[in-house]
């Protein structure tokens, strides 16, 4: 169980280096399993000091430099699964109280402490959240409710540590939360007016400027 807090903070810090995983009959390279730590670390561009990815095409990188989930979400899957979820459980560097994909935009500004980091996109699920979790189905539960979590981009470096409060900086002006867009990627595919929405944000990551590009194109009778 984890206890969610009234003031937004970073409940624990998790990071882990890639392990191979049983998949089936295979091994594959995986982050997904991250240790808690008391130990400030710290937050680079690429991510945090001592952690790591095993696919380095649809993880890691500025975009996507630390993978977060509210503890606020963490009942709601005890509840739906009937079992225990410990911090990291969803593959996530920070576990952090308070807020959720509805409160917070892309494109945000967050202070923690020293550091200042950035909303850029939601979290998108693959399977290996369901082999870390022995559960097949999470995956395509997280992307249905739309509690995926998010990721930071590291706007200025320096070093977090679980205990740290968190502040909005700065608002982006754009207002779509981390639930709009998950909306948008997944439910309002031919929606062009909410593709166009979401794009005029400019912070959002790069991967999804791109998918969300050619899929305008599509709708608009391109290749």
């Amino acid at each position: 169980m984890v206890h969610t807090a009234v003031t937004p903070a970073i409940l624990s810090l998790q990071v882990g280096k890639p392990v191979l995983i049983a998949h089936g009959a295979k091994e594959v390279l995986s982050g997904i399993f991250k240790a808690s730590t008391t130990d400030a670390v710290f937050a680079g561009a690429n991510g945090l000091e001592g952690d790591g990815q095993g696919d380095l095409i649809n993880h890691g990188g500025p975009d996507k430099a630390i993978c977060v989930y509210s503890a606020a979400r963490y009942p709601y899957w005890e509840s739906e699964f009937g079992r225990p979820f410990l911090p990291g459980a969803f593959g996530e560097n920070l576990t952090i109280g308070s807020w959720t994909e509805q409160e917070l935009c892309i494109g945000d500004i967050v202070a923690a402490g020293e550091v200042l980091l950035q909303v850029s996109q939601p979290r998108q699920p693959c399977y290996k959240l369901g082999l870390r979790n022995e559960l097949p189905e999470l995956p395509a539960r997280v992307q249905q409710t739309g509690y995926s979590g998010f990721y930071f981009r590291v706007l200025k470096e320096g070093y977090l540590a679980a205990g740290e409060k968190l502040k909005i900086a700065e608002r982006h002006p754009a207002g779509i939360t981390v639930m709009e867009a998950n909306l948008i990627m997944y439910h309002q595919k031919d929606n062009e007016s909410a593709i166009l929405k979401l794009l005029s944000a400019k912070e959002l990551a790069a991967s999804w400027q791109e998918q969300l590009g050619k899929r305008l194109d599509k709708l608009r009778g391109g290749a």
